[in-house]
């Protein structure tokens, strides 16, 4: 083999490998240190390690936020760390040297192992799972692809995010079907309450509820699983936003008993910007019309959502760094330690005189996201001197009945970082 042959061999080698092997940039530049911190805390719980600094500065140098803007809006879409991004530019400037041909006979051979990744990471069959760009995506493949007829009901919230919204909207343009909206006034903190406001609204016509497992506005957790029970129990499927809850909460998709889910791998995966997951009970799959199109549209195959033509095959296979981070991590730590530092600063502000929380500190209720406001300033007053006078990135939130700023930190965020939140709502509320 000469040397240029050679070179090819083991690029294609390294490309096939990927992220799941000892070849992967993680094991290369974390997995010793991640390991020695693991060891560290080996004796203590989630809880404990939630609090323990030490170990979470080797998380936070694994990342490359601007350290002259305190970014936290990450509820929206948060950065990846610095293995995830070298990983896309990797497999970007490979994709280039021969788009064809490395696009898709290598890296196109990466997609079944990491859909087998992010199968045993939402505890659910990898035939169930399909890879694509985000939520909208996935939830909008489940929203347009299901056969309902004309009159058929379906049942989501005003709280529930915008695209899903329209997406009912205009298909009951197009096709005739009946779409209802409660309200709720968060936070709650009742189980009981929520899944009885589904219940309370349907009819003989209702054939799906839309759930938002995390509402994205001000981070309410919804007891989905019981809202699913009450469902099936009238015959009624059950769809889930999960975009906000999915690498941020430790849990398994399965748990949830919904019929369809559909997730952001961008927001607490940290996964590359601009990917995605759907999951479908398998028995679902087949009377599900496909997006886009599919040579077989009526097959009980996942892969058939999956049909997108050219697509970004270097952030696809970024997501495999993502997950091995994620995991280096561990899901329990990650989710007690975002919520013990949405508990630091919110705990810390909650009894200033003037500020409102919009959102419980209850750990069942809540992780990441918390609302805050205060009085005589509107969402965009309060967002825009956190962010003249301390450079802190925050949203406004002014939406049906909810006005608030949206804080949400992730496990790159320092406590000084959250003393400095603290100190400026404190000087804001004082002026305001």
């Amino acid at each position: 083999m000469n040397l240029h042959g050679r070179r090819t061999f083991l690029k294609q080698a390294a490309a096939l490998a990927g992220a799941f092997s000892v070849n992967s940039l993680f094991h290369e530049a974390h997995a010793a240190e991640f390991g020695e911190a693991a060891r560290g805390v080996s004796g203590l719980g989630a809880g404990e390690v939630a609090q323990n600094e030490d170990f979470w500065g080797v998380i936070q140098r694994a990342y490359s936020v601007n350290p002259n803007l305190i970014n936290l809006n990450n509820g929206g879409v948060s950065p990846a760390p610095i293995v995830v991004q070298q990983a896309v530019e990797r497999y970007n400037q490979l994709s280039n040297e021969g788009p064809s041909y490395y696009m898709w006979r290598i890296l196109d051979q990466g997609r079944e192992p990491l859909r087998e990744k992010l199968a045993t990471l939402a505890g659910v069959s990898a035939e169930e799972v399909a890879i694509n760009r985000n939520s909208t995506e996935a939830l909008n493949t489940v929203i347009y692809g299901m056969p309902l007829n004309r009159g058929d009901g379906v049942i989501g919230t005003k709280q529930d995010y915008p695209n899903m919204i329209q997406a009912y909207r205009q298909k009951g343009l197009r096709e005739g079907i009946s779409y209802k909206q409660i309200s709720f006034d968060f936070p709650i903190e009742d189980d009981a309450q929520m899944v009885k406001a589904y219940e309370d609204a349907i009819t003989d016509k209702t054939k799906l509820l839309h759930v938002t497992h995390m509402i994205n506005w001000v981070g309410q957790t919804m007891p989905v699983a019981k809202i699913a029970d009450m469902a099936h129990a009238r015959g009624i499927e059950v769809i889930c936003d999960g975009a906000h809850s999915f690498g941020l909460l430790d849990f398994k998709v399965a748990d949830l008993r919904c019929d369809y889910f559909g997730t952001s791998l961008h927001k607490f995966l940290s996964a590359p910007i601009g990917s995605g997951m759907m999951w479908i009970r398998r028995d679902k799959i087949e009377k599900i019309w496909p997006l886009t199109c599919n040579g077989e549209p009526r097959s009980e195959n996942i892969r058939k959502f999956e049909t997108l033509g050219t697509r970004s095959f270097p952030i696809e296979q970024g997501i495999g760094e993502a997950i091995n981070f994620h995991e280096g991590i561990g899901g329990k730590r990650k989710e007690e330690r975002i919520h013990y530092l949405k508990y630091y600063w919110a705990s810390r502000v909650r009894d200033v005189p003037k500020v409102k929380l919009h959102t419980s500190l209850d750990p069942k209720y809540s992780c990441a996201i918390c609302g805050v406001s205060v009085d005589g300033l509107t969402p965009g007053q309060l967002e825009a001197a956190l962010f003249d006078r301390y450079k802190i990135h925050t949203v406004g939130i002014l939406y049906e009945n909810i006005s608030c700023v949206r804080v949400t930190p992730h496990v790159y965020t320092t406590i000084a970082d959250l003393d400095k939140l603290v100190g400026a709502i404190r000087t804001i509320a004082a002026k305001a």
